[in-house]
């Protein structure tokens, strides 16, 4: 009698055997990659995803780096800052590509969310994913913050002003809620160390975390398509998808492909425009932080401009932070919202397409309105906009419901190229 290795191949020697039969390797490989079945007609807007876990990589390889040299603390954070970009071998390219992989990483993300609403990958049964990415964005948020402030230029130091305060809102404990962020009665070295310590440690093992969770969930339910048909339900005889293709090596290949293209942007970023006209690096932010010194604009960066546009649209403070949480929590509702009898905008009426073109130009239009100062027009056209962002969201059981629909094919729709 033989017994089988994790290969298959009975009786087998060697090192990889060996490997298999105490840590099933082959076995994961084939369940993840070589065995798991994707539908064959991605298109473009399945790149984001792999570039996502890219980004992320390139994050914390970066981040590894950065935090050998760096000193947080009021008096060494910004030197230790210009030590790395002067001092280090290569390290300006290392900060750079740091500071330009967190705009690249929103970036990816919010095209990663676009396409989500594109082809409803957020309806069910994927409503537990739509909801763990969701986490993977707040957290990303949270981390992306505290990395703003530890430069402490003089920008970070401003904005992380704004930020922290606007938890003080938070009726009952909002003072004292402030003071444990900070450590201290202002922004100041307590809060560097907090925020270095949960940069570089806590938040990235959540968002690892999170990310494998995603990941599970996905090749749980199985992958969305533009058509929104799951491939699932149709088998062939030998029990694969019959509108499916093994995803190593069609779709490993497209995904490297993706990634080659999408660094060779990064290095245009990094080697010719780092600070990208103040989005990703602001002017202020080259200046040590100095409390007597107040930025004529304070605005966070340009990924979290959008809700800082809502925060401002209302002159009553509280108010606008209650309306800027709504604006970021709204998300976690759409699977509940969006009432359709189908997945994909491409079957659906003017209605929803009309609706999802406003909300993305309502967006783009608050992250504009965001960096520019509150005052006359600017505030005006934020209170239309945001008008605008949030009806996208409860208006949305109404619209869907009553929007027509056409009919969703049986298969895929798929044109070879």
């Amino acid at each position: 009698m033989t017994v089988k290795t994790a290969t298959g191949a009975a009786g087998k020697k060697g090192f990889w055997p060996w490997l298999n039969k105490r840590l099933p390797v082959d076995k994961f490989l084939a369940d993840q990659v070589t065995e798991y079945y994707a539908p064959k007609n991605f298109n473009i807007w399945y790149f984001f995803g792999s570039l996502a876990l890219a980004v992320l990589v390139l994050q914390l390889v970066t981040g590894i780096f950065l935090t050998m040299f760096y000193k947080p603390g009021e008096t060494t954070a910004f030197d230790s800052v210009q030590f790395i970009m002067r001092e280090v071998d290569w390290g300006w390219l290392i900060r750079y590509l740091h500071s330009t992989g967190a705009s690249f990483f929103f970036i990816v993300v919010y095209l990663h969310m676009f396409r989500a609403f594109l082809y409803g990958s957020y309806k069910p049964p994927r409503e537990l994913l739509w909801l763990i990415g969701m986490a993977v964005y707040l957290a990303l948020m949270a981390e992306a913050f505290m990395g703003y402030v530890l430069p402490w230029g003089n920008m970070s130091f401003w904005g992380a002003q704004v930020i922290v305060n606007l938890f003080g809102t938070i009726p009952g404990i909002g003072p004292d809620l402030v003071l444990w962020i900070r450590g201290d009665y202002g922004i100041a070295d307590s809060t560097l160390n907090r925020f270095f310590s949960l940069h570089v440690a806590a938040v990235p093992l959540v968002i690892l975390g999170l990310v494998a969770l995603h990941l599970v969930a996905l090749h749980e339910v199985g992958s969305n398509n533009p058509d929104g048909i799951e491939i699932k339900e149709k088998l062939g005889a030998d029990g694969k998808p019959l509108d499916g293709i093994p995803f190593h090596p069609y779709y490993t290949v497209k995904d490297l492909f993706g990634v080659a293209v999408f660094l060779v942007l990064v290095a245009i970023v990094v080697f010719f425009v780092p600070s990208f006209g103040g989005l990703f690096l602001e002017a202020p932010n080259y200046e040590p932080a100095n409390p007597l010194s107040t930025p004529e604009h304070i605005a966070p960066v340009w990924y979290f401009t959008p809700f800082y546009a809502i925060l401002r649209a209302v002159p009553d403070q509280r108010m606008g932070a209650l309306l800027m949480l709504i604006a970021v929590m709204a998300f976690l509702f759409v699977p509940w919202l969006d009432r359709s009898p189908v997945k994909s905008m491409r079957y659906r009426g003017w209605m929803s397409r009309g609706a999802l073109a406003l909300f993305v130009v309502s967006f783009i239009a608050l992250g504009y309105l965001g960096m520019q100062p509150a005052e006359g027009l600017y505030v005006m056209l934020a209170r239309i906009f945001a008008t605008v962002y949030f009806a996208f969201f409860f208006l949305m059981p109404i619209y869907t419901k009553l929007d027509r629909v056409k009919p969703v094919p049986e298969r895929v729709v798929y044109h070879a190229h």
